[in-house]
């Protein structure tokens, strides 16, 4: 797990800012118990007033008893509202935070933490603290008010009746104990099993042309049924805690009642207490006691609650590993790239071994190698999507570590040789960066975009051009397709520095000439980086560097890798012969009658 760090994110920080709604919920519910503990005392003047047969006086308590319900009713619905809404602001508010602080995370954290695992964390989890801050803490001081308002009417009656109807009670403090911290961590062991089984899903349905092109409905099955059973086995658990919890808590206040319909008939019987006085006794113990029976299904929801606020506050308490400089943002940006000694490693495996070069404004560099070299791991050090280590870095003489995240990101347009589409338009994945895709101004920057990146035709030919939704993740469009309305996004973004990670990977020769014409064209006004293994692509470049298992082979003008052997000369050679034998085959089939 990435280091954290514990600062203000605690449920008694959330607290604190709906503060103001949980203070006028407590006074609305100060004044329902007040109201209640009234119309307890009204019970007893009505039912005496009845057995006397004062029947003015019985129409009277009758009058205001109905007064008084209804206006309690009233106050009953504002104080939910009140104290709902501060928890469901509460839930609004941490999403926003943690959706903010994922943004935040460098990649490291997501390769630990799967995405189905977040996105259960931010659902179900999110879920779970929004009913503690929300109907747990409505319960909470409901009971503390109820427990107040309803002693101070049965003491009043009668202490002796009221001591014998507690009597029951310390096991409630016992249970409590005992089983908070059973469903606390069952619950726990839930949610992560939860997450779990969300993260097969996920990948379930993000892979499914996988499990079908190679028949894996059956195996892909198995594994779900697997992580579902885990996460069922888990459930059980925790519903086995909590079915005890709750029957407990409803025997303890069972057995106060059983006490006082025995001992409270006595006093009755012995003219201790008149009937009145009962009827009010049991009134407020009823309120007392119905909170207290429902107690354990409140200490459920405030474990459940803990732990999956213990959960999301993992995140929110990982310390970005990608940060802002101190430097405030320079009045421009030229696009002056260097970088020097740049050494990386993912954990124990070196990737990229004392890497410098200088690409001055306004020229091409070209990033050749072969698979598994390094280039994308120094693309990505580059955009500081990646951790970079300061002083290796220098964009126009500024270490990128000492400059804002927002400056550097702003200055690079980096299109990812894994290319990402939301599930939305094609105009709105290449317009991504505009802020009003729609104006006229915005539709002409999307199709020049379009048509540098030669997708322009393409679109059109769908059945509802830019409108047309590519489905989740691109699905709808091919990879070469998907690749190119990355390139269309990235130039559209007209960044100073355009970082181009092998956008050429999944397109034709004909497509291919086209795109490097427009590169070209964006070369002239902005510096130019391109990862490529095209030979032809490099050669178009002011300047090439070769990159050998993260260590820079070679580098200088095509012209000058072509003439000495190396790695360079030797890609060139065998990308020629590969030409040649796939100009022979298609003459041949070409001929095929």
């Amino acid at each position: 797990m990435p280091e954290t760090v514990s600062h203000h994110h605690s449920l008694g920080a959330q607290l604190r800012k709906q503060l103001p709604s949980y203070l006028a919920g407590t006074v609305l519910l100060a004044i329902l118990q007040t109201l209640m503990s009234l119309r307890d005392r009204l019970f007893k003047t009505g039912v005496d007033a009845a057995i006397a047969a004062n029947e003015s006086l019985t129409i009277r308590t009758v009058v205001f008893i109905l007064v008084l319900v209804a206006i309690a009713a009233a106050v009953r619905v504002l104080s939910r509202i009140t104290i709902f809404h501060a928890g469901r602001n509460a839930e609004y508010q941490i999403r926003a935070d943690l959706i903010d602080h994922l943004h935040r995370l460098g990649f490291s954290f997501f390769q630990k933490i799967p995405t189905g695992e977040i996105m259960s964390r931010a659902t179900n989890d999110l879920g779970q603290v929004r009913l503690l801050l929300g109907f747990g803490v409505l319960n909470v001081i409901n009971t503390l008010f109820a427990l107040v308002s309803a002693l101070s009417v049965m003491i009043e009656i009668s202490p002796r009746l009221t001591l014998a109807a507690l009597a029951p009670f310390p096991l409630l403090i016992l249970v409590t104990r005992l089983y908070g911290r059973v469903v606390f961590s069952r619950t726990t062991a839930n949610q992560q099993a939860l997450g779990q089984l969300a993260n097969r899903v996920q990948e379930s349905l993000v892979g499914v042309r996988i499990v079908r092109a190679f028949s894996l409905e059956k195996a892909e099955l198995r594994d779900f049924d697997t992580a579902s059973q885990h996460y069922l086995d888990k459930a059980l658990a925790l519903a086995r805690a909590r079915g005890m919890l709750v029957p407990m808590m409803g025997v303890i206040g069972a057995v106060g009642m059983i006490v006082v319909f025995w001992y409270g008939g006595w006093l009755v019987l012995q003219h201790t207490i008149t009937e009145g006085d009962f009827i009010a006794f049991w009134s407020a113990l009823a309120r007392l006691t119905w909170p207290i029976m429902a107690f354990g299904f409140v200490i459920s929801i405030v474990q459940r609650g803990r732990a999956g606020y213990a959960r999301i506050k993992e995140i929110l308490d990982t310390i970005p590993d990608i940060t802002d400089g101190p430097l405030n943002a320079p009045t421009s940006i030229h696009g002056d790239l260097r970088v020097e000694n740049l050494h990386f490693s993912f954990g124990d495996s070196n990737v990229l071994t004392g890497v410098s070069f200088h690409v001055p404004a306004a020229h091409s560099l070209a990033i050749v190698g072969k698979v598994g070299s390094g280039k994308s791991t120094l693309a990505a050090l580059l955009a500081r999507l990646l951790p970079t280590p300061k002083g290796t870095v220098f964009l126009d003489e500024h270490d990128v570590c000492d400059l804002p995240l927002s400056t550097v990101r702003r200055a690079i347009g980096y299109a990812q040789q894994d290319a990402f589409l939301y599930s939305t338009t094609v105009g709105r994945n290449i317009a991504f960066t505009l802020d009003d895709p729609e104006s006229p101004d915005g539709q002409e920057r999307i199709r020049f975009a379009a048509s540098e990146a030669q997708i322009l035709e393409e679109i059109q030919l769908l059945p509802d051009g830019m409108d047309s939704v590519v489905g989740e993740r691109g699905l709808q469009l091919s990879g070469g397709q998907k690749q190119r309305v990355a390139l269309a996004r990235a130039l559209l973004y007209e960044p100073t520095i355009l970082l181009l990670d092998d956008p050429l990977s999944a397109v034709d020769t004909q497509t291919e000439q086209a795109i490097l014409k427009a590169i070209d064209r964006q070369a002239q006004r902005r510096t130019v980086l391109l990862i490529t293994s095209r030979v032809t692509a490099a050669a178009r470049c002011n300047h090439i560097v070769v990159l050998d298992q993260g260590r820079i082979a070679e580098q200088g003008t095509h012209e000058q890798l072509i003439r000495k052997p190396g790695i360079y000369a030797r890609f060139a050679e065998e990308q020629r012969l590969q030409g040649e034998i796939d100009s022979i085959d298609a003459h041949g089939l070409g001929d095929t009658p």
